[in-house]
């Protein structure tokens, strides 16, 4: 009989499953009346826990969605499976703002498979690395090489690691500082370039809310206006600077970076490097000879390309908004009719602002992923480089390597279209609204998202848990200043960028060690002083100051800047000497 117990529990779970099924389409979206205002903040934080428990984002947030999908179809979580998928996620596809996005993501993926693919990647990295010569210029290279490669953070971790490695070691520099001046120019490059795989998914976050806020603003100008307010990631990559021009270091590097500089131990008694990033796949052909052009026109189109066509598509609707703003104009007959309308008519001048305040920032990326990946096929056919069939076989795996992100994007609007329907803004706002001031909330989200973050090992994940959850609030609790909702938006990405740059779990974390043949321990080890140093200045001069309204984020960004050197200063001490 007990040998029978599991497939009775199946069978009953099968006709329980084809009942709810048979009884589907009478079951009314939305939360039930009588039930209690709290259980809607239980998908996010069945979200959140399961993350950080899992360690694996994609099935907490199906869970997430799932929960909620059981409490908006009457409790039944059959029917909640069931609409997890023909309801949420199809929805989320089926938006049109979506799926430009996820098709941008796809192509600039595409795009950057080819590149590297054909060895333009490996020009840009040669090109930089022609300056190391000493311990500085060796360090001084790898970070410039990192700034260079900011189109994605995987290629960023895997090609400066193994290309700067054979340079590093025999310039006496740690595999342990190698690994952290990769990573520190991986995720925090990637996050704020104007073109890279990050911006299809931030700007998708972004968009999510504020259309359904009903902020105005386009989502590409307002990721554009948060990079100021983007202190960790800016910060970091100016300590780093700071790092190398003083040639100082503190706590464990200081102590790896003598070892290695004094005892020409690479690596310490004991240590198991990570081995080798397989990177076969991004490898150019044999007898290839990178040129860095290849990598530099295909960038260049992507970004001119999205710039005229945020300009074309902002100029065109510009132009409209004037006409019809002239046309109610002509049409006033009374004084506060024609006040009214010349006071519209003064907000839609014609200038670079309004242009782009006007754009369609998404058919302009999907124009220039397009237009990148088509000019990149067309360099490597031209070079003979590649052959077609390669070509595509490069561009196939680049569109690949984003089918993850692809799918914690949809699973994240998922869950907030499931947050939207059992108004769990609406009861967060109602808990917390009545005594967290608005100034403290940027500095609040920036813990919580690092944190997350931090235990999950994934920045994108926690975005998307935490941005239907953090700008209904930041706008409630703000609604006519809107800096306290683009300083959310800035501390949710920062924040996920900390956790992500440190986290021992994190995808650019292990890259990172595996690409320097660096013991992973280790490099998390020395790494996370410098994280947590970087982390508490950006929380106290950047998101408390210019929350509480002290000083704005170029005085920040000044002062943080003035705070790390310091640190530097007077708790580091020469490697040399």
């Amino acid at each position: 009989m007990r040998a029978r117990a599991p497939l009775i529990a199946a069978l009953s779970l099968a006709v329980l499953a084809l009942a709810s099924v048979a009884f589907a389409q009478d079951v009314t979206p939305g939360p039930p009346a009588s039930m209690p205002a709290w259980l809607s903040i239980l998908p996010p934080l069945l979200a959140i826990g399961l993350a950080i428990v899992l360690r694996e984002v994609v099935v907490a947030l199906v869970a997430g969605v799932w929960l909620g999908a059981t409490f908006v179809n009457g409790y039944d979580p059959f029917i909640g499976l069931l609409r997890t998928a023909d309801t949420y996620a199809v929805g989320a596809l089926a938006d049109g703002d979506h799926a430009s996005i996820v098709i941008f993501s796809l192509l600039l993926g595409g795009m950057i498979g080819v590149i590297a693919r054909s060895g333009g990647a490996l020009g840009m990295a040669e090109l930089v690395t022609r300056v190391a010569k000493t311990r500085l210029s060796g360090a001084l290279a790898t970070w410039l090489m990192g700034l260079a490669i900011f189109f994605d953070d995987y290629s960023n971790s895997l090609l400066v690691g193994t290309t700067m490695r054979p340079i590093t070691d025999r310039l006496k520099i740690s595999r342990e500082k190698l690994a952290f001046l990769v990573d520190a120019t991986a995720a925090p490059v990637s996050s704020f370039a104007l073109v890279s795989s990050w911006v299809g998914v931030e700007v998708g976050y972004i968009h999510e809310q504020y259309a359904a806020l009903g902020i105005p603003g386009d989502p590409y100008v307002v990721f554009l206006q948060s990079i100021p307010y983007r202190f960790y990631p800016l910060l970091m990559i100016a300590f780093v600077l700071m790092l190398v021009l003083t040639r100082r270091d503190f706590g464990p590097m200081r102590a790896a970076e003598r070892r290695a500089l004094y005892e020409g131990k690479l690596i310490r008694d004991g240590a198991d490097p990570a081995s080798d990033f397989d990177a076969e796949a991004l490898q150019p052909p044999e007898g290839t000879t990178p040129r860095w052009l290849d990598a530099v026109i295909p960038i260049l189109v992507v970004i001119a390309t999205a710039m005229i066509g945020m300009y074309v598509t902002g100029h065109a609707s510009l132009l409209e908004a004037r006409d019809a703003a002239l046309a109610l104009r002509d049409a006033a007959t009374t004084p506060a009719a024609i006040a009214e309308a010349d006071a519209a008519l003064s907000l839609l001048d014609v200038n670079l602002q309004n242009v782009f305040g006007k754009a369609d920032s998404l058919k302009a990326l999907l124009w220039s992923a397009l237009l990148g990946g088509f000019v990149a096929i067309v360099i490597a056919l031209a070079r003979r480089t590649l052959t077609v069939r390669s070509a595509m076989e490069a561009w196939v795996a680049g569109v690949k390597s984003i089918s993850l992100a692809v799918m914690i994007l949809v699973l994240a609007w998922s869950l907030g279209e499931v947050c939207e329907h059992l108004h769990t803004a609406d009861y967060v706002i109602q808990a917390i609204g009545g005594w967290m001031p608005a100034g403290l909330l940027p500095a609040l989200v920036f813990v919580i998202a690092a944190a997350t973050s931090f235990a999950t090992g994934t920045s994108w994940g926690t975005m998307g848990i935490l941005f239907p959850l953090v700008i209904p609030l930041a706008h409630e609790l703000a609604p006519a200043d809107g800096a306290v909702v683009l300083s959310s938006v800035a501390s949710i990405l920062a924040g996920s960028v900390w956790g992500d740059h440190c986290s021992p779990i994190s995808d650019t974390t292990i890259m990172s060690s595996m690409a320097s043949s660096c013991d992973h321990v280790d490099h998390v080890r020395t790494q996370l002083p410098y994280a947590l140093a970087v982390g508490g200045v950006s929380l106290v001069v950047g998101e408390i100051a210019t929350g509480l309204g002290l000083w704005g984020a170029p005085v920040a960004l000044l002062l943080g800047c003035a705070v790390l050197y310091g640190i530097v200063r007077f708790v580091g001490k020469p490697v040399e000497g």
